[in-house]
């Protein structure tokens, strides 16, 4: 399992920069994305996938602990669909 620090030190070690110049890196990008998910837009990078809201409508649930049947709020929800070149750096 990687984690983000191992993702920054990953970045900082391939452009050759310091761990706070690939730390702001990483950080911008996953701002940019959260930021275009947060208002409704699609983010696609190409060879990677595409990340997309959808919608979940309100339904009917049960407590786990009591089994009282409970209404689960509406919600969004954010998809991922990898892209061509993910599945076949995976397969």
């Amino acid at each position: 399992m990687s984690n983000k620090t191992q993702l920054v030190e990953d970045v900082a070690s391939r452009l050759e920069v310091t761990k706070k110049t690939a730390s702001d890196a990483v950080d911008a990008i996953f701002g940019h994305i959260s930021k275009q998910l947060a208002d409704g837009e699609r983010v696609q990078i190409p060879g990677f996938g595409t990340f997309v809201v959808t919608a979940r409508k309100e339904r009917q649930g049960r407590n786990p602990q009591t089994g009282a049947t409970m209404t689960i709020k509406a919600s969004n929800s954010v998809r991922f669909k990898p892209g061509k070149g993910l599945k076949d750096a995976v397969n």
